[in-house]
């Protein structure tokens, strides 16, 4: 058990650094967005790539915040279940959630976008719109998005499986999200 849970803390610090990328995606998007309102409105010089990157870092830090937000146990789920039963269940819902929906689903998508971003590098495709972007760039986030959040998910399964054997102890925090 030891060797797994160094595992987990192992996919843990990689997707903590990949969510401070996320964040970090959101403040540049956003001044990328406002730089482009100001020389649009200011000087009428614009570009469709300055949208396209934001387009670009916002799919980045979806895809690349997804495992962080599954790290920190903030993804969404259906409170009336989960915070309605005892901490013991409430690890076997999560053990339960994983396996059968989370893993199968996450894998899949990564093994199924693998061609998607492929295919586009290998024909170097490029925006259809005047001035745009390389598309294989941002496609490469869709199956590495993906398989950090299955390993993600591997790192979860491992800490509850921890705690349901007292290797670990159970801190399953949630915020309830606001009404």
């Amino acid at each position: 058990m030891q060797a797994l849970l160094a595992l987990s803390r192992v996919i843990d610090a990689v997707n903590e650094k990949l969510g401070w990328i996320a964040d970090a995606l959101v403040l540049l998007s956003c001044m990328i967005s406002a730089a482009n309102a100001f020389s649009r409105y200011a000087f009428s010089i614009s570009s469709n790539a300055w949208l396209e990157i934001q387009w670009y870092m916002f799919a980045a830090l979806v895809l690349l915040g997804a495992s962080y937000t599954l790290k920190k146990n903030e993804h969404v789920r259906v409170d009336i279940v989960y915070t309605n039963v005892s901490t013991r269940k409430q690890i076997w819902v999560d053990i339960i959630g994983g396996v059968l929906f989370l893993l199968p689903a996450t894998l899949i998508l990564a093994y199924l976008s693998w061609p998607v971003f492929y295919n586009s590098w290998d024909i170097g495709e490029v925006s259809s719109n005047a001035g745009g972007l390389l598309r294989w760039p941002v496609k490469i986030f869709l199956p590495v998005g993906f398989a950090l959040l299955s390993l993600q998910g591997i790192s979860e399964l491992i800490k509850r499986v921890a705690m349901l054997t007292g290797h670990l102890k159970a801190d399953l925090h949630y915020e309830r999200p606001l009404r």
